[in-house]
């Protein structure tokens, strides 16, 4: 069940819950909501307390207003981390002084004090930001790739592959050329990227068969050396 879903069916279940006259039927109701929501009881019965007729109650927080939640900082970040194709936050905060000039020269000067925020705000601080948006732009694309634990229990994963200096590390992936459908067989494109230098390259092959991916990876190591 997807976060959004999560919260109408509880929003439609409290409404419930407060209306149920006996400790009978309120237990029959939480013991619903843990087993369509995968919730241990005490953190469902939490939930349950937060909401008055189906309206989440939200508790004013004390101290002083949160420094990123002017709208028309969101808005900047949104159109830029959009144009950007979705980044994460830490490439996002990288590529923001760089990509500003362009948004003023298209949509206008910004206010200095607005400027200064968005050059300061650091990656948590978009991350709490984007925190609805992100939920609402993960429904875009199609992927052939599965998930798994196999391959990720058995080879170490290196977590700090952008800041390495040295060319010939690459991350690698496969985009499907499918349309609409995933049906029968397809093009692939095999895409390289060194990430210390940004060099890119691209192989067309014929569906992901471990052979035909093998020899298009040997092909571009082979042109990258004569370069």
């Amino acid at each position: 069940m997807s976060p959004f879903a999560k919260v109408e069916y509880l929003a439609t279940m409290a409404r419930r819950y407060q209306a149920a006259r006996s400790r009978k039927e309120k237990s029959q109701i939480l013991d619903g909501i843990c087993a369509t929501c995968e919730f241990h009881r005490k953190h469902a019965l939490h939930l349950l307390a937060k909401r008055r007729n189906g309206r989440l109650t939200v508790r004013r927080r004390s101290g002083q207003k949160p420094s990123y939640s002017d709208r028309e900082l969101i808005k900047v970040l949104k159109k830029i981390w959009l144009a950007a194709n979705l980044p994460c936050s830490k490439r996002f905060k990288a590529l923001l002084p760089i990509w500003l000039p362009g948004y003023e020269a298209m949509f206008g000067a910004l206010s200095n004090d607005l400027r200064d925020k968005l050059l300061r705000i650091s990656p948590a601080s978009i991350d709490r930001v984007f925190k609805q948006t992100r939920l609402k732009q993960t429904q875009h694309g199609r992927t052939t790739t599965k998930p798994g634990t196999l391959v990720r229990h058995q080879i170490p994963i290196n977590t700090g592959q952008w800041q390495e200096i040295r060319p010939g590390f690459i991350e690698a992936d496969t985009v499907a050329h499918c349309g609409n459908s995933m049906a029968g067989q397809f093009a692939f494109t095999l895409d390289c990227v060194d990430v210390a230098i940004g060099w890119s390259e691209q192989r067309g092959i014929w569906t992901k068969a471990q052979i035909d991916v093998v020899k298009q990876m040997c092909s571009i190591e082979k042109t990258t050396m004569l370069k």
